[in-house]
């Protein structure tokens, strides 16, 4: 059940930045609140609050909020009508479809002197003759009741008839009181006979975990927590389908069956549907965790192709360098702590987050050779598995003979083009001079050539004397 909180106003307080001190509209509806609490501390300047379709019970903490104008508490519990007084400005008060019995409570309403807007339709106490004449009677202040204008002469009528009008509302009020009355021994009644119902289920039937327990701290797991760990798939799922009907079955009595319209029944009719609604989330995780496991290897060894993280992947055959590359879609920002890869050598396997990747691969590899990396900017799995047998490396190019072909020259020179492109310089195109050509070759000869050619005596000559401490000329 809901509870009206801090948070919960937070979060209905977007619209003015998530202040809730100055919050001037607040919508609460929906929210199975069963009290009416801490609305009068934490939101003094509220000037419209909806409250319809929850819980609660009785009007209470709103007496010091002196701004508001519209107060919504359609569809709730309520039976009388009480606490308001302190809040002088309201001008609307929405009360359809409740359940208000004791109208006298309208009274209380004569202090808020700015009320135009009264709506009580749906509630027992407008089944009461002289209904609409009580109310008017007692309520000048008011303009309009259930959506109806009040017109001059029907308030004079009312005030006139109001003596008699007050006696029969009075006598049927009191009745309704004693009937009131019976409705809630009676849903007493119901209410422990469910209780023992439920003990008695508890008692007969295992716990909620399927195991018997004589001392929750000190009692060791029982054989039928041994059998139902390791019981086949088969019983269980004939177990959850045995209990999901059970339950289905206790879902349609409770509907049959006939009940009153009261603030109690509203409740056992809330309380049974959050009980159906864990009941269900229990089966729910029960036939999730009985879910058989993925066959990854068939019985007789066979490797199958499995995709349970739906990863977009890739498979490359690299004959150049004899090996085989998969290319793993992984999610950019995963952590690489949740991948797993194992290599075999008919298939790859890798568990992503738990679930199984695994892929047959076209030819045989090395595990222990095989190598994976993770991508720094997609993220993706790459894993190069070599091939087993020889490899080849390198581009080799086989000679190939030479063909007599009957190509012209520029189809031969078109082709030599093809092969090998190179920037050529034409020397006659040159736009500077030959300094080689300037001074003539025998008349000018070089120096060193002339040296080189006379310190080199020849043994002949008359005048060579070889020294030996001269060091020869280089």
């Amino acid at each position: 059940m809901g509870r009206i909180t801090e948070d919960l106003i937070r979060r209905n307080a977007e619209h003015n930045e998530c202040v809730i001190f100055s919050l001037e509209e607040l919508s609460l509806h929906q929210q199975e609140i069963e009290k009416l609490e801490h609305i009068d501390k934490w939101c003094r300047d509220l000037k419209i609050l909806y409250l319809q379709n929850n819980l609660i019970g009785k009007i209470e903490n709103v007496s010091k909020l002196k701004k508001l104008e519209y107060l919504n508490l359609a569809l709730n519990n309520i039976e009388k009508i009480e606490n308001l007084e302190g809040c002088e400005g309201l001008a609307k008060l929405d009360l359809t479809v409740n359940f208000i019995g004791e109208l006298s409570s309208v009274k209380t309403l004569q202090c808020n002197i700015h009320l135009k807007e009264l709506f009580l339709m749906g509630n027992p106490c407008t089944d009461f003759d002289g209904y609409r004449e009580f109310v008017v009677a007692t309520l000048p202040q008011l303009k309009w009741l259930d959506g109806k204008e009040i017109e001059c002469s029907e308030r004079i009528q009312a005030l006139q008839n109001y003596p008699v009008v007050e006696q029969q509302v009075r006598e049927q009020e009191k009745a309704y009181c004693l009937r009131r009355a019976k409705d809630k021994e009676e849903a007493q009644r119901k209410l422990e006979e469910q209780q023992d119902k439920e003990d008695r289920r508890k008692r007969r039937d295992p716990g909620f975990d399927g195991r018997w327990y004589t001392d929750i701290h000190t009692a060791p797991p029982s054989s039928s927590e041994t059998i139902d760990h390791f019981q086949a798939p088969e019983t269980q799922e004939e177990e959850y389908n045995k209990k999901k009907l059970n339950e289905s079955e206790d879902d349609l009595e409770f509907w049959n069956k006939p009940s009153l319209y009261t603030p109690e029944s509203r409740l056992e009719t809330l309380r049974h549907v959050e009980k159906q609604r864990k009941d269900q989330e229990k089966l729910s995780e029960k036939k999730k965790n009985m879910k058989p496991a993925r066959t990854l290897i068939t019985e007789d060894g066979k490797a199958l192709n499995v995709n349970e993280p739906k990863l977009d992947f890739s498979l490359k055959d690299d004959e150049e360098r004899n090996q085989i590359i998969v290319d793993l879609a992984v999610y950019r920002y995963m952590d690489t702590s949740l991948i797993e890869v194992d290599v075999q050598p008919t298939y790859v396997r890798v568990m992503v987050k738990g679930k199984p990747f695994q892929l047959v691969l076209p030819a045989e590899v090395k595990p222990d050779s095989s190598s994976a990396k993770r991508s720094q900017t997609t993220g993706h799995l790459v894993i190069c598995m070599p091939k087993v047998g020889n490899r080849i490396t390198g581009r080799r190019r086989t000679s190939k003979p030479v063909k007599a072909t009957s190509n012209s020259p520029r189809e031969q020179t078109k082709e030599r083009s093809k092969q090998a492109e190179k920037l050529e310089v034409d020397p006659s195109k040159h736009s500077y001079p030959d300094v080689t050509t300037i001074v003539q070759e025998k008349s000018h000869r070089p120096r060193r050539l002339a040296s080189e050619h006379k310190g080199v005596p020849s043994e002949e000559d008359a005048y060579f004397e070889d020294n030996p401490e001269v060091p020869p000329l280089m």
